[in-house]
């Protein structure tokens, strides 16, 4: 057993961020300008910080004592995350509290602490990506219970608090008690693991209950805990039957915080869902069938409601809200293929789908409409003239998204087809196939308004941003669309040496414990 020292140095990162999350909370209510205006740079920093500490201080040989079921997992995704993250906040900029700041900066308004929330705001955020972080390290039922927790409260503030005005209270109420529904699914299937297994202890009950399946013995309540456990995940990862408030909560949330949602809750989600399976032989022995039929189902339908919403839409954040449902569909396909290298697949498809997300919505945040976000596709007519670098990134961005060669989103959907192909899965592999051509005619539309549609109506009001900190993020990520693609094969062994396992071995009958 490790010793209490050893313990909280496998936690230095999230630490970090704990406390990063503290000061920016105090800093963000003092009444010197200047020193409200570090909050944001602090807050990507903080996250920066974060990343190379969970690179430099994490040790195998700890982990593996520590108990984890996976534990290389941390290796590969806490820097991904904080990275990640970190561009997720450079794209927020200063749009909180932009409004109070100028009022104050032209002497129309005294500060006030309850009127400024710029600090709640990034140290929110930081709760959130310090949840994900925390979800790598997980040992037993209630840890990953409340990482989850650590990761859905802050981004409900987020939504209500970003802007304040009635879409966006609107959305944060719907996001909150729909959260709280799928609160229950989760506590449930969980209540139900404890019955089945008598263990909150994930290695335990990774081996018991690969050894009731071998053996046939009280599966049942098994089974039935692990699919509400399925369902609840499914609204941190925008997956039917829990997607339909998607939509409504990124249209009336603004444009940072909706890609904080597209990103954050996703990769959290889906990380749980790669421990609770590991529990029942995903990577290893290979999942019930009954628990197959649930993924299966779930990913197709996922796939195709997201697809054919997002061709309905006329508002960009309402298509970004059912394209991200339509990757929730894709990424479920790893899920339902079940092997190592499918895993391998879903922690690239991860990564690749965070770096095009900060990509598009760093071009779309590049510019406003009468100091709005710009919504409508109407407001990206002309935009290479006017805005060429944010034309690129969008561009980029939804070809990634789409799946071209040679931008990372195409490794990434390949691996997972791959995967699946190897499993057997090929009705899949053709729904995600068929679903990726469809999809292409809303990310067109993206890439191809700004570039051949002439300035009209709208696109007439629409404007920079007053802040740089967009724009830096969506090039740096549209760049690495490009670049990445020429260290895929490091990447890969990256992520396949952060999924190694312990062997597991299932003993029959039961043992006694």
């Amino acid at each position: 057993m490790l010793d209490m020292s050893s313990r909280l140095a496998l936690l230095a990162p999230e630490m970090f961020l704990f406390g990063a999350a503290v000061v920016l909370s105090i800093l963000g209510l003092s009444r010197s300008r200047s020193r409200r205006a570090l909050v944001g740079p602090l807050a990507i920093l903080s996250l920066v910080i974060a990343g190379v500490l969970s690179i430099v201080t994490f040790d195998l040989q700890k982990a593996e004592s520590a108990g984890l079921l996976l534990p290389s997992l941390a290796m590969w995704l806490r820097p991904m995350v904080a990275f990640i993250a970190a561009g997720l906040m450079a794209i927020s900029g200063d749009f909180v509290d932009q409004s109070l700041e100028a009022s104050i900066a032209k002497s129309a308004a005294a500060f006030s602490p309850l009127r400024a929330v710029r600090g709640e705001f990034c140290a929110f955020a930081l709760f959130s990506v310090t949840g994900v972080m925390l979800l790598a390290t997980a040992t037993d039922l209630i840890w990953l219970f409340l990482a989850l927790e650590l990761v859905s409260l802050p981004t409900y503030v987020m939504v209500a608090i970003a802007r304040g005005d009635r879409p966006g209270l609107e959305a944060a109420v719907k996001y909150f008690f729909l959260g709280a529904m799928a609160t229950g699914f989760l506590l449930y299937g969980f209540a139900l693991l404890y019955g089945a297994t008598g263990t909150m202890q994930l290695d335990d009950l990774r081996d018991i209950a690969l050894a009731q399946l071998a053996t046939g013995e009280s599966s049942l309540l098994l089974v039935t805990g692990i699919v509400l456990s399925i369902v609840g995940l499914c609204f941190k990862i925008t997956a039917v039957p829990m997607h339909f408030y998607a939509p409504d909560v990124y249209e009336g949330a603004p444009l940072p915080v909706t890609a904080f949602l597209s990103f954050i809750p996703k990769v959290a989600g889906f990380t749980a869902l790669i421990l609770l399976l590991s529990c029942i032989g995903l990577g290893t022995t290979g999942l019930p069938r009954s628990v197959v039929a649930v993924l299966w189902m779930m990913s197709l339908l996922t796939m195709t409601l997201g697809n054919i919403g997002a061709l309905l839409q006329h508002s960009m954040k309402r298509t970004m809200a059912y394209s991200s449902i339509a990757h929730s569909g894709y990424m479920l396909v790893a899920l339902v293929a079940g092997s190592h290298d499918a895993i391998d697949a879903l922690l690239f498809y991860l990564f690749a789908y965070g770096v095009t997300t900060t990509a598009t919505f760093g071009g779309l945040a590049c510019i406003q409409r009468a100091g709005l976000d710009a919504d409508r596709f109407e407001d990206l007519a002309g935009l290479r003239r006017t805005h060429p670098w944010a034309t690129a990134m969008i561009a980029l961005g939804a070809l990634s998204f789409t799946g071209i060669p040679p931008l990372l989103g195409f490794f990434g959907k390949f691996w997972i087809l791959v995967s699946a192909f190897e499993a057997g899965q090929v009705v899949l592999v053709g729904a995600v196939v068929l679903n990726s051509v469809v999809s292409a005619w809303y990310y067109l539309r993206f890439a191809a308004t700004p570039i051949i549609t002439e300035p009209a109506g709208r696109s007439s009001d629409v404007g920079q941003n007053t802040s740089r900190w967009p724009v830096a993020a969506s090039i740096v990520f549209g760049c690495a669309l490009v670049v990445l693609p020429v260290f895929v094969g490091p990447l890969m062994k990256s992520v396949q040496e952060s999924t190694a396992a312990p062997v597991v071995v299932v003993e029959t009958p039961l043992r006694q414990r």
